[in-house]
C-alpha cells in the first residue's frame, strides 16, 4: 500500500519576526513567508486570530537588503533602561542598534493646514507652539546624545508658522549640528519673500524639506485637503531665487499618485535648488482617512519599481539599500550636471558600501567611478589629480565631497524611507531605525513607535492596550 504524499507548503517560510496585532496592537509572532514573489507576515494573535500583511513586492530585493546589514553606530549616552523590552523601553534604551542619524523636533502642534494624511494629527484647531527654550533643551539633549548630531529637522505641525521660528533655527545653527532641515508645507514661503530671504541667511547647512507629494489638483485635495500646486510652485520659485538647497518630500499612496514618481522627478530636475527627494508610503498612523490597508499600501518596494520604470536614469542598481536600515530605507545617488543626471551609486561595490564607513574612500580604488565623473563632467584630468574623500556617500548627511571644485549642488539623490505601522512593525526594524524624535523630556525614540505608541494620549492608549493583550 502506497503512503500518501506529503503536502507541500504552499509558500516558503523565510523567517520569523515579533510584530503586531492589528486590531489590539499586542506584540504577536509572525512569520516571514514569500509567495508569488511577494514578502508577507503571517501573525497570529491569541484575540484576534491569523491576519497577513504584504511587506514587499519583491521578494529578490527583500532578500538583498539582507546583505547590507552593517554594524551599528551607537549614541554616545543612552536616555533611558531596558525593563520591559522593545518597544515599551523607548528611548533611546541599551538595545536600541543605531544612533540618531536624522533626528527631528515638532516645534509646534499648530498647522495652517487640516491635511487628511497627517501622521501628527496637527490641524488649524491646534495653537500650541512649544517655548524656545524648552526646544533648546531638546537641541540639548541631541548634542548629549551624538556629539555632532548629523542631520536635525525641525518639525511639527507646521513649523513655519511658529513665531520664533528664524531664533529656533539659529539656536540649532548655534550647536555643532552638521545640517538643519526646515519641514514644510511650503505655504509661507510661498507667500512671504521676506521671510525666504531670512532663510537664506541661514546657508550653508541649511536645507528646506518641501512636502511635494503630486503635480495633480485632485491628489493635493485627497492628501492634503486642499489644491496646493500653485502654492508649491511659487514656494519652489521662491527657495530657487534664494538658492536655498531644497529637498521634496512624496508621500505616496497606491492608485492617487503612484503613477507620477517619474514626473515628479523630471520636474525637479528644472530647479537648480533641489538636491533630491524623499519618497514615503503612507504610514497608517495619525490622521489617516479614506485609507484602506488592504488596497491602499504602496511599499518601498513598489516606488522602487515604479522609479525604475518610469523612464529615469536611475536603474535597478542604482536605487539600493542603505545600510544602516536597509529594509526601511533605499538610497540612489546621481551626478548632477542641470537637467541632467548619471547615477553613481552602482559604481560601488557593495562591500564597500557596507563597511567602508567611516572609513577613507577616495577616487583612486574606484578608477570606473572616476571616470564616470570625468566623462559625465568632460573634466580635465588634471582637475582630478587629487582623490576626495567619499565617506560621508552613504550616511544620511546630504554632503558628497567630489573633484574638480564640484560640490552639493552637483549631487541629486533619490530616497525611499519607510516607516513602521501595525501592519509591517517588526521588532529588529525597530531596532535598527536612525529616524528619530526627540521629546520635551529628552527621550529620542524611533520615528516608527512614537507615532505608534508615544506621541500623544492616543498612542499612549494603544501601549496600553498593546500591554495588557500581551
Amino acid at each position: 500500500m502506497n503512503a500518501p504524499l506529503r503536502k507541500i507548503s504552499p509558500y516558503v517560510f523565510h523567517g520569523q519576526t515579533t510584530s503586531l496585532c492589528p486590531e489590539c496592537f499586542a506584540l504577536v509572532p509572525a512569520k516571514i513567508i514569500i509567495d508569488d514573489g511577494k514578502v508577507f507576515y503571517l501573525k497570529r494573535c491569541k484575540a484576534h486570530g491569523v491576519s497577513k500583511a504584504l511587506v514587499s513586492t519583491d521578494a529578490a530585493y527583500y532578500r538583498l537588503a539582507r546583505d547590507y546589514i552593517k554594524p551599528g553606530d551607537r549614541p554616545h549616552v543612552f536616555q533611558t533602561r531596558t525593563e520591559e523590552g522593545c518597544p515599551y523601553d523607548c528611548g533611546l534604551c541599551p538595545d536600541h542598534e543605531q544612533h540618531s542619524c536624522l533626528a527631528l523636533i515638532d516645534v509646534n502642534e499648530a498647522c495652517n493646514l487640516t491635511c487628511p494624511v497627517c501622521f501628527a494629527d496637527s490641524s488649524t484647531a491646534k495653537t500650541y507652539h512649544r517655548p524656545l527654550a524648552e526646544i533648546e533643551r531638546m537641541m540639548d539633549a541631541l548634542v548629549a546624545s551624538e556629539g555632532e548630531p548629523d542631520l536635525l529637522q525641525l518639525s511639527g505641525g507646521e513649523p513655519t508658522i511658529h513665531p520664533r521660528i528664524i531664533e529656533i533655527i539659529a539656536a540649532a545653527k548655534r550647536r555643532p549640528i552638521r545640517h538643519v532641515m526646515l519641514n514644510t508645507n511650503g505655504i509661507r514661503i510661498a507667500q512671504e519673500p521676506d521671510f525666504v530671504k531670512q532663510l537664506a541667511s541661514f546657508k550653508p547647512g541649511f536645507e528646506v524639506y518641501l512636502q511635494f507629494d503630486s503635480l495633480k489638483p485632485s491628489a493635493l485635495k485627497e492628501l492634503r485637503g486642499a489644491d496646493l500646486t500653485r502654492i508649491r510652485r511659487e514656494a519652489l520659485e521662491a527657495l530657487e531665487r534664494e538658492s536655498i538647497s531644497t529637498t521634496l518630500v512624496v508621500v505616496v499612496k497606491r492608485g492617487l499618485n503612484d503613477d507620477e514618481l517619474g514626473d515628479i522627478i523630471r520636474h525637479a530636475l528644472t530647479f537648480k535648488c533641489v538636491r533630491g527627494i524623499t519618497f514615503q508610503p503612507i504610514q497608517d498612523a495619525g490622521r489617516n482617512q479614506n485609507f484602506d490597508p488592504a488596497e491602499d499600501r504602496f511599499v518601498l518596494s513598489d516606488i522602487r519599481r515604479a522609479i525604475i520604470e518610469a523612464e529615469t536614469p536611475f536603474k535597478a542598481g542604482d536605487i539600493i539599500p542603505l545600510p544602516c536600515n536597509p529594509e526601511s530605507i533605499a538610497i540612489g545617488y546621481a551626478l548632477r550636471n542641470g537637467e541632467k543626471i548619471a547615477p553613481i551609486t552602482s559604481y560601488f561595490p557593495r562591500d564597500m558600501l557596507v563597511a567602508a564607513l567611516p572609513n577613507a574612500i577616495t577616487f583612486e580604488k574606484y578608477p570606473d567611478l572616476h571616470k564616470q565623473i570625468l566623462n559625465f563632467f568632460s573634466l580635465a584630468t588634471a582637475e582630478c589629480n587629487n582623490p576626495e574623500r567619499l565617506d560621508a556617500l552613504l550616511c544620511c548627511l546630504p554632503q558628497v565631497p567630489v573633484p574638480g571644485g564640484m560640490g552639493y549642488e552637483n549631487i541629486f539623490r533619490i530616497a525611499i524611507v519607510e516607516f513602521l505601522d501595525a501592519h509591517n512593525f517588526c521588532l529588529g526594524r525597530v531596532k535598527r531605525s536612525c529616524v528619530h524624535f526627540v521629546t520635551p523630556a529628552g527621550q529620542i525614540i524611533p520615528f516608527d513607535t512614537y507615532n505608534l505608541f508615544y506621541r500623544d494620549a492616543a498612542a499612549r492608549e494603544r501601549m496600553a492596550r498593546s500591554k495588557r493583550a500581551g
